[in-house]
């Protein structure tokens, strides 16, 4: 499972291999601090439109820059542990920007995957992946699973 983890500074290297084997590589990212059904649907989702997954993590610093303070709930190890042991993600790579640009520059995927809460001209590195003739795929959002509305439901008592 572990294997499935790649540091940033080995991902070119790694991934440009697996390319070279006529693979279609599918990229996508996110903080995925509390993973719930929606993120297992929509992982499976963008499995299914190539050959190797390869998911973006943000690390603690960047999550807690872009939700706060008292974010993440889950460090990085653990939440990169638990994408690793999915069947539809092939690789888990950290990076701590605000953003994967540098990432999706280094591994040049075939495609890139938001969820249905985005739109093209919100999705980092669009521009760049067009431009190389890769494609940009929105997927649907699974209604009624949100980390944000978890969230809300444990502080309330919900459960």
């Amino acid at each position: 499972m572990y294997g499935k983890i790649i540091a940033p500074d080995q991902a070119q290297k790694r991934l440009l291999h697996i390319k070279s084997l006529n693979t279609k590589l599918v990229f996508t990212n996110g903080c995925f601090d509390l993973l719930h059904p929606g993120h297992i649907e929509y992982l499976i989702a963008a499995r299914a439109l190539g050959s190797q997954l390869i998911v973006g993590v943000n690390d603690d610093a960047s999550v807690s820059r872009l939700k706060g303070p008292s974010r993440p709930y889950n460090t990085l190890q653990d939440r990169m542990a638990m994408l690793a042991a999915l069947q539809s993600v092939d690789y888990v790579i950290p990076f701590s920007e605000d953003t994967p640009l540098e990432l999706i520059t280094a591994i040049r995927p075939h495609i890139i995957v938001k969820g249905g809460d985005y739109t093209p001209d919100q999705m980092i590195g669009a521009d760049l992946v067009q431009g190389y003739g890769g494609e940009v795929v929105i997927l649907p959002f699974k209604e009624g699973y949100s980390s944000s509305a978890l969230i809300k439901k444990i502080k309330e008592g919900g459960f």
